[in-house]
């Protein structure tokens, strides 16, 4: 996933940008201040946050930003891999020797020689796994699954998980000596409903790259931008994409959105103790969330029909149009 716009080179504001990552939220803000900050140096950076929050794209950009910037980033799923295979996974595997390898290949840390290595999901690897990492990291230096001779680890190393890390430690999942060598420079991620205007930021930018690559014009509806808004994006970054794009194939000209993470319930729409604000149930059918807030809109004006198309931003003729729709679909299903 690919958010690039232009890149941030000083510590300017508002920030919109670093690398691949996107927003201008002040949570966002403050963790593009962190990266610029923090890419020049070669420190070790702990990357926490919710899945789907951004943590892989936030290590692309302090790789952009460090002098290893020429050099590969190599990202690395801890929790992908097999117990019995990670270690050469990582470290690489050596022919012949005690090992039944028929040619030597090269592990995480090979491919990412003079660049930056990303361990993801790092509370998810063994523990044994865990205390060979940490000699490494203290080292510099490791050994190929089978090798006799050691090999530099001229690697930066990132780490990310969706857990706490404290807690993790406490759970015996985490050592808490390797916690302590990861986290020189620790960044908590903030997920997506904490980031306020860059959902529809976000939204606009998917849009665009869709747009852009089908030849496209399309756009989203006035409905579909209250329901970015209103919808929590359990999912984050990775929901709201996904959301995006599942609107897009289906829509002619116009997106409604629909993210995937709501329930289905009977009513569409429900009125909250904050008269002006609704909850939407995902799952519902878009002719129904249309219908109730057009109707929980013409409430809150107490009928006043132009006042309720304006602030739903479409014309006075459309409006009628669709209280008709409505009101000849129930005599239809009156019996």
């Amino acid at each position: 996933m690919d958010l690039a716009r232009s890149t941030v080179t000083q510590i300017t504001a508002p920030f919109v940008a670093a690398g691949p990552l996107l927003g201008e939220s002040d949570a966002m803000q403050e963790i593009i201040r962190l990266i610029e900050r923090v890419g020049p140096t070669d420190a070790g950076i702990l990357l926490t946050g919710e899945s789907g929050s951004g943590k892989e794209l936030a290590a692309q950009s302090i790789h952009s930003r460090s002098a290893r910037r020429d050099g590969p980033f190599v990202a690395f799923n801890c929790g992908a891999i097999p117990d019995g295979l990670i270690e050469a996974q990582l470290f690489g595997l050596e022919s012949g020797n005690v090992t039944a390898a028929v040619r030597t290949t090269a592990g995480a840390f090979e491919r990412a020689q003079g660049g930056t290595l990303l361990l993801d999901e790092v509370t998810e690897m063994p523990l044994d796994m865990q205390t060979r990492l940490l000699r490494v990291l203290e080292s510099r230096k490791f050994y190929r699954v089978g090798a006799s001779r050691e090999l530099p680890a001229d690697v930066r190393v990132i780490a990310s998980t969706n857990r706490c890390p404290l807690q993790a430690v406490r759970d015996g999942r985490l050592r808490e000596d390797l916690l302590y060598r990861l986290a020189v420079f620790p960044i908590e991620l903030p997920p997506l409903r904490e980031r306020g205007p860059d959902v529809e930021l976000l939204a606009e930018h998917f849009l665009a790259e869709l747009n852009s690559q089908n030849r496209t014009q399309k756009r989203l509806s006035a409905l579909a931008r209250m329901t970015l808004k209103q919808h929590s994006w359990p999912g984050n970054v990775r929901e709201l994409k996904n959301c995006i794009e599942r609107a897009f194939i289906v829509a002619d000209s116009t997106l409604e959105v629909l993210p995937l993470t709501q329930s289905s319930g009977a009513r569409a729409v429900s009125t909250t103790p904050d008269s002006q604000r609704l909850e939407i149930r995902v799952g519902a059918k878009i002719y129904d969330m249309e219908r109730s807030l057009i109707e929980a809109t013409l409430d809150y004006f107490k009928g006043n029909k132009r006042r309720a198309a304006d602030a739903l931003g479409c014309s006075l003729k459309t409006l009628y149009n669709k209280l008709n729709g409505y009101s000849q679909s129930q005599e239809c299903a009156s019996p």
